[in-house]
């Protein structure tokens, strides 16, 4: 597999999902994030998409958001319990474990997922997370989590101009958890996981030191 070629394919098809503001419907909506959604053309579930406006520069939001192992994003993030490296493939490119706890009160137990991750910055100060699944040869399903399968999805920090000390956040997740899931269960979680998604990164940023 070529993991290089898969990982950077993500990242255009994050900018582009970024641009495009056509087919998005609004599922949720606070003076800090708006969560959209349309359905996903990578799977038979939905593409969601937030954004909102987190006080901190682009590269101390960052710190929050970055994916590497022992990270603040295992502290801060409910829906990330453990985030493991399992190859460095490039500089920027990695292959990761992520599980997760139960949510939804139960109704969706413990999930592990193996992802090509890209880190790449843009000239113009934007910094993005992109992953999607892949196969990984030192880490098939285990006992005791459901697989289940990220496509393309990750966190796109750009810069406001004239607001150096705030951060436009768009997020993007489009995941097949896996099981035998209602899929009203899942319509309700994501919109609802991705406004508490916002709320924390706030509350970590802002509890940062100033960069």
């Amino acid at each position: 597999m070529d993991y290089e070629d898969k990982a950077k394919a993500v990242a255009d098809c994050l900018m582009g999902y970024m641009r495009d503001d056509s087919g998005w419907k609004v599922c949720k909506k606070s003076n800090d994030v708006l969560v959209s959604w349309r359905p996903s053309t990578e799977f038979h579930g939905n593409v969601y998409k937030g954004e909102g406006i987190i006080n901190g520069c682009p590269d101390k939001v960052w710190e929050c958001l970055k994916p590497v192992p022992n990270g603040l994003r295992v502290k801060w993030d409910n829906n990330v319990k453990r985030f493991e490296l399992l190859e460095q493939i490039t500089k920027d490119i990695s292959i990761c474990r992520t599980v997760t706890p139960s949510a939804a009160m139960g109704m969706i137990a413990p999930r592990d997922f193996v992802d090509v991750i890209l880190v790449k910055k843009y000239e113009d100060g934007t910094i993005s997370s992109n992953a999607t699944n892949v196969s990984h040869p030192s880490c098939p399903p285990h006992s005791g989590y459901v697989r289940g399968f990220n496509h393309p999805c990750g966190c796109i920090c750009v810069p406001i101009s004239g607001e150096p000390n705030k951060t436009k956040v768009f997020s993007f997740f489009q995941t097949d958890l896996g099981g035998l899931l209602p899929r009203s269960v899942v319509d309700s979680f994501f919109p609802s996981s991705m406004a508490e998604f916002y709320s924390n990164l706030t509350k970590s940023a802002k509890s940062l030191k100033d960069f």
